[in-house]
């Protein structure tokens, strides 16, 4: 038997490795666009007092679809980034993405020039959207480490773009590619360091945990929907229970964190912001376990946008690091002198 499966995988060892076809959607540029042309990109600024409704904008936008809501995150990012450092560095409007994965075995390098210009050499890795967008800033390094936050317009010379190494099936759309950078041209925005150290860095990680909930609670509405025109089911009715615990306690945290910010719209959000993402991200697993778990199989497969979410879902969510955050989260406690879990 065993040498039976062990000739079984050996034919079929070539079909299991074949790699997935790319796949790019002309759609979510016309979708992302329309946002543009209608203003609906013109959210309010984290710490403006209007905090939540901006994340009731991107959670509603990653109910509708993830792989929009990548291209509309990355976008709002960037426009939050530009304001903070007060930068216009292109006239035209378009499409922005923020690249700023640091994996050891990919790196920019920026050489100044003339007249403000950086020439940009390396590679680039997890660049989301980029067969999409227009505009993106990206984290490079001088020739002496020093960091630098660079615009760039993707339709020039010397930037090529390699999809070829993501092979996903969620997320597969909006593809976080390889771009290679070949003497092209950037410009600088803000300071040396000014991008990690604004407030923006941290709150922007709390409107990510807001897109996370609004993919989940968009699954859960389709139990929901299930329960209302559905006949008796415990089973079924306890899972809805369970959905909505985890959701209410998501949107409660959520809520807590987009005030302290608006409150203290200066100060460092690491510690709220990692505690409601760590609170979100365990509230959508419980989420996608049991609302699976109730409906079957049904809408995975006659659902078109209820199957792009669950399979985007799980893939979108590990934009969180797992037991690695909340190691940080816990450290960042340990550093206290007194917890705050009073009621």
């Amino acid at each position: 038997m065993d040498d039976d499966v062990q000739g079984l995988e050996a034919v079929l060892a070539d079909f299991a490795r074949r790699p997935n076809t790319p796949m790019t959607d002309d759609r979510l540029r016309d979708a992302m666009c329309q946002c543009i042309e209608r203003g609906l990109d013109q959210l309010p600024l984290p710490g403006s007092g209007q905090t939540l409704e901006r994340w009731r904008q991107l959670a509603t936008v990653g109910g509708i679809d993830l792989a929009l809501l990548k291209l509309f995150e990355g976008h709002t990012d960037a426009l939050v980034i530009l304001a903070e450092l007060a930068c216009t560095p292109f006239a035209e409007p378009g499409i922005w993405g923020v690249w700023a994965a640091e994996p050891p075995n990919a790196k920019v390098r920026a050489t100044a020039g003339s007249d403000q210009q950086f020439r940009l050499n390396g590679r680039k890795a997890w660049c989301s959207g980029a067969q999409q967008i227009d505009y993106a800033l990206l984290t490079a390094w001088g020739v002496d480490d020093t960091p630098y936050l660079i615009a760039i317009h993707l339709d020039q010379p010397g930037i090529t773009i390699d999809a070829q190494a993501w092979q996903a099936v969620g997320m597969a759309s909006t593809a976080s590619v390889d771009v290679h950078f070949d003497n092209a041209v950037g410009y600088p925005i803000g300071a040396t360091g000014a991008y990690l150290s604004r407030p923006g860095f941290w709150q922007g990680g709390g409107g990510i945990a807001a897109a996370w909930y609004g993919a989940a609670a968009s699954l859960a509405r389709a139990l929901h929907r299930q329960r209302q025109q559905g006949r008796a089911d415990a089973h079924a009715d306890a899972h809805l229970g369970s959905v909505d615990a985890a959701l209410s306690g998501a949107a409660a945290a959520l809520r807590e964190c987009a005030a302290w910010i608006d409150a203290h719209p200066q100060e460092n959000a690491q510690l709220p912001v990692q505690r409601v993402r760590a609170q979100v991200e365990m509230a959508v697993e419980q989420v996608c376990r049991h609302v699976g778990r109730a409906l079957g199989a049904t809408p995975f497969c006659r659902d078109p946008q209820f199957a792009r979410l669950a399979v985007d879902l799980p893939v979108f969510i590990r934009q969180s690091h797992a037991e690695r955050d909340l190691a940080g989260l816990g450290q960042l406690l340990a550093g206290l002198e007194a917890e705050d879990w009073s009621l």
